[in-house]
């Protein structure tokens, strides 16, 4: 039983600074036949729970605080813990006010079928944005920090260029350039296609 990578798509709104938009999502699951974590509790609890196909729910991981990506995560607490970085407590907050999560720190591990995750702190989306690593994998989770084609967007709220840049510099193109990038929208890409383009990303602070 060998730990394998999942993925539902799962669509819905997000909303931010007085817009609303159409999106679509991808949830991730790592695990094997008998345990998972899910990574990001987006739109469709019935969408993510059938995903999970009974196996146990290690953890449930929100990459950040944006609604798109927390929405499901109370009716899927009572599957398992929930966990985001509190620096985005307060985006947390305005979609479940009663509802609490269990913290992420960066360096902080989970193992799930045999495969050890490790939490990334990579803030500029959203201040506690988080990337997950599965060495054993070849896999990377961005969420909205890292898509094929460049960075996630900075020009909302609570949201800074520079710092995804630094982000993404030191935390994830330092990465092996055949790990796989499993984004929160959209195709997956690689390190390797992403890290030549920094420059340009810079140039026209994308």
């Amino acid at each position: 039983m060998s730990a394998r990578v999942d993925h539902v798509v799962t669509s819905g709104t997000f909303s931010l600074d007085g817009g609303t938009w159409d999106v679509d999502n991808n949830v991730w699951l790592v695990g094997d036949d008998t345990e998972v974590v899910i990574i990001d509790a987006a739109h469709d609890p019935d969408a993510i729970l059938a995903a999970a196909d009974g196996r146990r729910v290690v953890a449930i991981i929100c990459t950040h605080g944006h609604d798109d990506h927390i929405n499901a995560a109370a009716d899927l607490a009572a599957a398992g813990p929930v966990y985001l970085h509190p620096a985005d407590d307060f985006l947390w907050r305005a979609i479940h006010p009663t509802t609490d999560f269990h913290p992420l720190h960066d360096g902080q591990h989970f193992e799930v079928g045999g495969v050890f995750l490790e939490v990334l702190h990579t803030p500029g989306h959203a201040p506690g944005c988080v990337s997950i690593h599965a060495p054993q994998l070849n896999a990377l989770f961005t969420g909205d920090t890292l898509f094929e084609g460049g960075p996630g967007a900075t020009g909302r709220s609570f949201s800074d260029f520079p710092t995804i840049i630094k982000s993404i510099t030191e935390r994830l193109l330092v990465l092996p350039a055949n790990t796989k990038v499993h984004t929160g929208h959209g195709n997956t890409t690689t390190i390797g296609a992403e890290a030549p383009h920094l420059d340009e990303w810079i140039a026209r602070g994308h």
